[in-house]
């Protein structure tokens, strides 16, 4: 993605894009989320060649998402959720709620509120009116 036109430098959607615009980041996030910190955990679960997956968890920690640890007396080490990671979490589940109505052929996986197992079904809301995004107009101002 080229961030040097003025377009993807103004805007925090290009922004983020630049950060984790990929699938495999994407979905690597979705597995820290989920609870997964090591490197084979992330291989076996995604199936992704180890150099791409090498290459994607270390530019999701130099971008500050996930930072590196030494687990137990190992000289391994396990990727874990940053505050910039763990806010990522509203976006993934928005993203696959529109997976869900827009792409959802066969058995797909659920998300449910750990206390009450009722399905989590993921709107975004703006703070100052209270409106569903999406249900009113809005409009993009240039700095």
């Amino acid at each position: 993605m080229n961030t040097e036109n003025t377009s993807a430098r103004s805007c925090p959607i290009g922004r983020s894009l630049a950060v984790f615009g990929d699938a495999w980041s994407m979905l690597i996030l979705r597995d820290a989320h989920a609870g997964l910190t090591r490197f084979d955990q992330f291989r076996k679960n995604l199936g992704i060649v180890p150099t791409m997956l090498t290459r994607r968890l270390a530019a999701l920690t130099e971008e500050g998402l996930l930072e590196k640890h030494r687990y137990s007396d190992s000289s391994r080490e396990e990727y874990v959720l940053t505050e910039a990671g763990r806010d990522l979490l509203p976006v993934l589940f928005t993203l696959g709620e529109w997976g869900r109505r827009h792409r959802c052929e066969g058995e797909l996986v659920r998300i449910v509120d750990a206390e009450t197992g009722i399905d989590v079904r993921p709107v975004v809301i703006d703070e100052v009116t209270g409106a569903q995004i999406g249900t009113r107009p809005l409009r993009v101002l240039n700095p």
